[in-house]
């Protein structure tokens, strides 16, 4: 397993099950960043917590593929609550991708969220982008976030704001957009898309929330990052987009007659991902 799931280890899978909300917050203010790998379904969940990471996050654009959705139209509710409730069950803390809240109005937005820390989870991503490639209205964003922590003050509310990942990355704005999420209650701010070293830095430095940043390869390492003072690292949809490549790639080699790389799960250990946990057949890293 590569140097960034062993700076993710805070804690070892046998200790995962008497995690509680506060110990996912508590993740956050280690001494390494929480590398938060992004799951779409439940053996890519269960592969991960076998492996060792000390927390999950699940991603909005995996859910809608395995759905044949489209990703942040808001369609995706009933994927991701289901999801979500057979997440629970896994041996460590999950934090849910929900888009914009899948919902209108504030306490409609609330009302999924109590229902998710209802189900254990521990965690959930709220937020500004919209569908049509524009940013939700900061107010509105702001009751919503006050609204989620009001009913469901246990959740860590990670608020995410898209003026970077829809192309503008005005720091400026983005700036006053993680100090408004703070001032209303988000727990932390997420940034994606953000990938110069003076803006990461500024963004760490504007706002006493832990500063969530998506990795980009080629781009970010999970120590450049920490040297910037980033406290959790997301990887999105990274690990979908591998998974899809790995299947075409060992397609053809079927196919062509090629090698079919080393090291791959049995049906067994398949199969035992579904009771995943400290005695799960996969190595740990």
């Amino acid at each position: 397993m590569s140097t960034d799931a062993e700076t993710s280890r805070a804690l070892q899978p046998a200790d995962f099950r008497a995690l509680h909300p506060a110990d996912f917050r508590a993740l956050h203010y280690a001494q390494h960043p929480l590398v938060l790998p992004n799951a779409w379904d439940h053996a890519s969940a269960a592969v991960l917590a076998a492996a060792g990471f000390a927390a999950l996050g699940t991603t909005s654009l995996g859910v809608a593929a395995a759905a044949g959705k489209p990703d942040a139209t808001g369609d995706t509710a009933a994927e991701t609550l289901a999801l979500a409730r057979r997440l629970a069950g896994l041996p460590c803390p999950v934090s849910v991708d929900i888009e914009g809240g899948f919902a209108d109005a504030p306490e409609g937005v609330a009302e999924i969220a109590a229902e998710l820390a209802a189900l254990g989870v521990a965690g959930v991503n709220i937020e500004d982008g919209r569908s049509d490639g524009t940013l939700a209205d900061l107010g509105e964003r702001c009751e919503t976030i006050a609204a989620v922590k009001a009913r469901a003050p246990e959740l860590f509310v990670n608020a995410r704001t898209d003026t970077y990942w829809l192309g503008a990355g005005d720091l400026g704005a983005t700036i006053a957009r993680v100090q408004a999420f703070a001032g209303a209650g988000a727990d932390g701010v997420f940034v994606p898309g953000v990938a110069a070293d003076d803006d990461v830095r500024a963004l760490v430095d504007a706002v006493d929330l832990p500063l969530n940043v998506l990795f980009l390869p080629g781009r970010h390492t999970v120590a450049g990052l920490a040297a910037l003072g980033v406290r959790r690292i997301s990887t999105g949809s990274l690990l979908l987009r591998a998974a899809l490549h790995a299947v075409a790639e060992t397609a053809r080699a079927v196919a062509a007659g090629g090698q079919i790389p080393a090291g791959l799960p049995s049906y067994t250990d398949v199969q035992a991902l579904v009771t995943v946990g400290a005695d799960s057949p996969l190595d740990q890293p």
